[in-house]
């Protein structure tokens, strides 16, 4: 997650809160509970050493908060943590036992009946259909999926995939999964087999939950065809569990549709909505799920045992396999949620995501372990017209709202006319992550969807901590595109490339993690080896995240894109994100990425890729007015030896662009492992651009 800008054009303050706003936070309660008195007092209270202190702010906080959330444990912890391994391989909570799936939904269905009555999610599908499911149901759920798993010979430390489309039911069976001790492994919906079948091989999923399929504008997407085939691929996989979105269990044809190559042969119309079938295998959820006991005494659970395997994106080779624990994703999403996004009672939270994405499960259990209400969409921001976002928030009356600044610009091309008619007062607070903001998108976010009265909490950090490193506070002004300053409880730093601190100088430099943190990723699913090296090797005992970073002279903290995807062009570096910035400056673009090529006198080459507003013609006048914007603004080395135009890049499933793709497919090259890329359609255009 990240964003960027040149700081240049956004010096001024934009967003001011009002002394009411700011009293009522959560973040004002703890600051006043504590003694603390302002921001920068709470950052280093709860991020650094403090001398005359005897531990240190981060063991300070983290062991705070425990009580403070209330976050209940099974069993007492010994410590906060055991660091003597050093903070590569920290222990959080040593001898500690709990469960997620206690604190997210069981102490919620087991109070007052108003607690368990109270709605957990709110789903609507993209076809209009509305349901609720309040923590009582929830509950149940998750206890049949729990019972269901067991009776498939599921034990503590098993995988279990989750190949599914954004249901309610997606909820129970990720804390099924935590009820048993499962080690649940989201896959994104919107994968194609490559990459399902990438994540099931190497997670060894014996179980997998997937669905016949969803809606998208309106045509279904046939799920159940996609997973027979990832897992013909993987192998591995002994259960399927399919759950009915489409309507395909009452369509008797279905379960007699043998694996066969005769299946997609078939031109009928009549059995193109019939999905493949194997009885030795597969399942309804009907018959695996709805027919368990609902009853189940959920696990105690050591603090450090595994809850999720989240993948990365994988942006640059084989995706990792980021292993959380129930203790550390259980801190850092309950944190975020509370202080961050400034979570009440009666709040509505709706980021838009899939669960394949750590965004999924980060909402679940952050909004979930305070008894809240999640707000769950299944289907395309503009259909089946551009308002529909606006249509939810008001008809839901959502009070925060969490986007891609990707869907922001998409949207934004519309006409703001499409706000008429929707009252979007109740949204508190906005929310954004997953790539650069450009401050024109960013300001119309403010402006027209928050009213310019909603924050922006621009958030970064990533699967590998199923949280943020970076996050402004909701009492704290803003300028456009900023993240703020550390999350709480987090050492960040900017360091140069012999890693010492350059962060008051305002340069920029090497975004690091000076210390661990609970939800920190305690290796890769392939082994310590790799863990290291990606994460450690950098620098001595600090994590390097592998983005630019800086703070600027009024203690903004801002992105400026990957640091191992920096240009060199004849010894001068720039970041990839600094001339797609500058592209996007142009009237006539909405997006833009740039890549580097070989070059016999610099080098290396700007090579640049745009997407227009619609409308706007493809010339060659064009072209050069984009080359010459780009030389006034970051100088003319910089200029693209090529502007090409395109209709859509390669992107991970959280909206990154593939930068590694487009570069190879300019040059010619072997993609490599293609199983992140969400869409891999738009790699035949880039071919077509050249």
């Amino acid at each position: 997650m990240s964003g960027d800008t040149s700081l240049e054009d956004i010096d001024d303050v934009v967003h001011e809160p009002s002394d009411e706003f700011v009293e009522s936070t959560n973040v004002a309660a703890f600051m006043e509970a504590y003694g603390i008195d302002d921001y920068e007092a709470l950052i280093e209270r709860t991020t650094t050493e403090l001398e005359g202190v005897d531990e240190s702010g981060v063991d300070w906080f983290w062991g705070e908060l425990v009580d403070y959330l209330d976050i209940e444990f099974y069993e007492e912890y010994d410590a906060v943590r055991d660091n003597s391994d050093g903070p590569q391989f920290t222990d959080w909570y040593p001898g500690g036992e709990l469960n997620l799936a206690h604190n997210v939904v069981d102490r919620h269905a087991a109070v007052d009946e108003e607690r368990r009555n109270k709605v957990a999610t709110i789903w609507e599908g993209e076809d209009g259909t509305v349901r609720e499911v309040t923590y009582h149901e929830l509950h149940r759920g998750a206890n049949q999926v729990a019972n269901a798993l067991e009776e498939r010979g599921i034990e503590t430390g098993d995988t279990v995939g989750l190949y599914m489309p954004m249901v309610p039911e997606v909820v129970s069976i990720l804390y099924g999964c935590f009820k048993v001790g499962a080690i649940a492994v989201p896959i994104f919906s919107g994968f194609g087999v490559d990459a399902a079948a990438t994540r099931i091989e190497d997670a060894e999923c014996s179980v997998l939950f997937t669905g016949d399929g969803f809606l998208r504008r309106g045509d279904p997407v046939y799920l159940k065809r996609s997973a027979d085939e990832a897992i013909e691929q993987a192998g591995h996989v002994e259960h399927t569990i399919v759950f009915d979105r489409l309507g395909s269990e009452a369509q008797p044809a279905s379960r007699k549709r043998a694996e066969s190559e005769a299946t997609h042969e078939q031109s009928d119309s009549n059995t193109e909505h019939e999905i493949p079938w194997s009885d030795e295998r597969d399942e309804w959820w009907v018959d695996a799920v709805e027919s368990a006991a609902d009853g189940y005494d959920t696990k105690s659970l050591d603090s450090s045992q595994e809850s999720m395997l989240l993948y990365s994106s994988g942006t640059t080779g084989k995706p990792k396999g980021i292993v959380h624990t129930h203790a550390g994703v259980q801190l850092q999403c309950a944190k975020e949620l509370h202080f961050g996004f400034d979570l009440k009672p009666a709040d509505r939270f709706f980021w838009v995501s899939d669960i394949g994405w750590m965004m999924g499960p980060w909402t679940l259990i952050g909004t979930h372990t305070f008894g809240g209400t999640v707000f769950m969409y299944e289907g395309a921001p503009d259909y089946p017209q551009p308002d529909r976002f606006w249509e939810l928030i008001d008809r839901h009356q959502l009070t925060q709202f969490g986007i891609s600044p990707t869907a922001i610009r998409a949207l934004r091309k519309h006409d703001d006319d499409w706000f008429s008619g929707h009252d979007l007062s109740s949204l508190r607070i906005l929310g954004s992550t997953g790539e650069p903001w450009d401050p024109e998108s960013w300001q119309w976010f403010y402006e027209h969807v928050g009213g310019g009265e909603c924050p922006i909490i621009n958030i970064s950090g990533g699967t590998e901590i199923c949280g943020c490193f970076l996050m402004p506070m909701p009492t704290e002004p803003l300028k456009p595109c900023t993240l703020g300053g550390p999350g709480l409880g987090m050492d960040i730093d900017v360091v140069d490339a012999t890693g010492e601190s350059i962060m008051e100088d305002t340069e920029r430099g090497y975004l690091v993690a000076r210390d661990s943190c609970p939800s920190m990723t305690k290796s890769l699913w392939a082994g310590d080896e790799r863990y290291l090296e990606e994460y450690w090797s950098r620098f001595e005992d600090m994590w390097n995240h592998g983005d630019w970073a800086q703070k600027d002279a009024d203690g903004f903290w801002f992105l400026h894109g990957r640091a191992d995807d920096a240009l060199n062009v004849a010894g001068r570096k720039v970041g990839p994100a600094e001339v797609e910035s500058a592209l996007i400056d142009h009237e006539a673009v909405t997006q833009a990425a740039a890549v580097g090529a070989p070059d016999d006198t610099t080098g290396t080459a700007v090579v640049a890729y745009v997407i227009l507003e619609d409308g706007r013609e493809e010339t060659d006048d064009l072209r050069e007015e984009l080359r010459a914007q780009v030389g006034d603004e970051l100088g003319k080395p910089f200029r693209p030896r090529e502007v090409l135009f395109v209709d859509a890049f390669p992107k991970t499933q959280s909206g990154k662009i593939i930068r590694r793709a487009i570069e190879s497919v300019y040059a010619g090259e072997d993609l490599g492992d293609l199983s992140s890329i969400e869409n891999p359609a738009a790699l035949e255009e880039l071919e077509d651009a050249r």
